[in-house]
């Protein structure tokens, strides 16, 4: 028998051929709704590998449902949904998406941070329902991006890339990380600060930083209070580093300007959104890294995971390092 794979969205047949000559694949026929929980237990039950996406919930009971399973492959660079332990201790590996989609949510990140220094959104939203009746001088002004100060939480490779960018708008760019990273340093001209020292100097602060049990709720009603009062809070990282009712709060008494948003704590967000009622939030669906090329090269790589795995091959980008396949059945 061929080994199963399933295939936790719908995907463009284009995509997955490589997969469909060598295996037995299954694909959920829905590319916007969520794979049940009854459905992906039963096809984790039978499957050899799973390709998955940050919404799926991968955990100690799907893994251990999965007597067969060698491989996830996780449609993200993120992988907090997956339970890496479980998986080691299985023989499982865990593979993302890294890399390929740097330049794409480098790009996203400092668009959403001009939309919400210069009001884009707003203002577009403004000619379209007829309200704009004459010319004035601050007319929808918003805040100048050249010459100010950008702090970025979490200096990976993305955060690399949207310093990078800041560099042609003359910022003066701080981050605050982990380690220290002297080569960014040089080559960008970026400052290492604490993150309290981020947090008062930025005019802009953009989070990128992995949600850890370090980093979850970094961002409270305290630290919003820090800031200064014109600053201007992007996240493109994870929903939960950021405390949202502090964010609305501090947005409602203006202890900061404005907020730029391409993740929530629950996502989907509904309508009725407590954010999505402030006029200086720029709200996004989370697609950070969502091109057309960005993701043909995601989808891609967790093919090119998922074959090299099932043919006794370490995958190209494994998360758990400390993985070592077992003998299934």
């Amino acid at each position: 028998m061929k080994p199963y794979i399933y295939i936790t969205r719908k995907l463009p047949d284009a995509l997955v051929n490589p997969l469909k000559e060598k295996y037995d694949v299954q694909m959920w026929k829905h590319d916007d709704i969520p794979v049940p929980r009854e459905i992906l237990m039963e096809e984790a039950k039978k499957a050899d590998a799973l390709f998955t996406v940050l919404a799926d919930s991968i955990d100690e009971s799907v893994l251990t449902a999965g007597k067969n399973l060698k491989v996830v492959a996780n449609l993200a660079v993120g992988f907090n949904n997956i339970d890496l332990k479980t998986a080691s201790e299985k023989g499982i590996a865990v593979c993302n998406t890294p890399d390929v989609l740097t330049d794409t949510t480098a790009d996203l990140t400092f668009a959403l941070l001009m939309a919400a220094a210069r009001r884009i959104v707003e203002a577009a939203e403004f000619v379209k329902e007829g309200k704009w009746q004459a010319w004035s001088p601050f007319l929808l002004a918003g805040n100048d991006i050249h010459h100010k100060t950008l702090g970025i939480v979490g200096m990976g490779r993305i955060g690399e890339t949207v310093a990078k960018r800041a560099t042609g708008f003359d910022m003066n760019i701080l981050y605050f990380n982990r380690t220290r990273k002297p080569k960014a340093e040089k080559q960008l001209g970026v400052t290492y600060a604490s993150f309290e020292d981020l947090v008062k100097q930025s005019d802009f602060i953009i989070c990128l930083t992995p949600l850890t049990p370090e980093t979850s709720n970094m961002f409270t009603r305290e630290v919003f209070q820090k800031m200064k009062q014109s600053a201007i809070f992007i996240n493109v990282s994870r929903g939960a580093v950021v405390d949202e009712q502090a964010l609305y709060e501090a947005l409602i008494a203006g202890e900061i300007a404005g907020a730029g948003l391409d993740v929530f704590q629950k996502e989907p967000i509904t309508a009725d959104h407590p954010l999505l009622k402030l006029p200086n939030v720029v709200a996004l669906p989370h697609i950070g890294s969502s091109s057309t090329e960005t993701r043909t090269a995601m989808v891609q790589l967790c093919v090119e995971n998922i074959i090299s795995t099932l043919d006794g091959k370490e995958p190209k980008t494994l998360v758990n390092k400390d993985w070592r396949p077992l003998v299934k059945g």
